[in-house]
C-alpha cells in the first residue's frame, strides 16, 4: 500500500506569487481544432541511400517517422520558393 503524502504550507514568497498572478483567458483553440489533417497525396521518390540514413537516424532521434521529416523538408522548400 502506498503511503498517503502530507503536504505543507507553502513558503509565503510562493504565496504571494500566486496572490499577484494575473489570470489570463484560455487562447487555446479545443483540441479537436489543434491537429488538422493535411490533404497528401502518395508518390513514389528514390532518393540516395546516404540521404535516407542521414534522415532516418535523425528522425528516430527526434521521435518521428523520417517520412514525416521529408514532407516537411519539401513544405519549407515550396513555401519559401512559392
Amino acid at each position: 500500500m502506498k503511503t498517503k503524502k502530507v503536504y505543507s504550507d507553502a513558503p509565503p514568497e510562493i504565496g504571494e506569487a500566486i496572490a499577484q498572478a494575473e489570470i489570463i483567458e484560455d487562447f487555446l483553440p479545443p483540441p479537436n481544432q489543434l491537429v488538422l489533417k493535411e490533404e497528401t497525396v502518395k508518390v513514389t521518390l528514390n532518393l540516395s541511400k546516404d540521404s535516407i540514413a542521414f534522415l532516418k537516424k535523425e528522425a528516430k532521434a527526434q521521435g518521428v517517422p523520417y517520412q514525416n521529416m521529408i514532407r516537411k523538408i519539401v513544405d519549407l522548400y515550396t513555401r519559401h520558393y512559392r
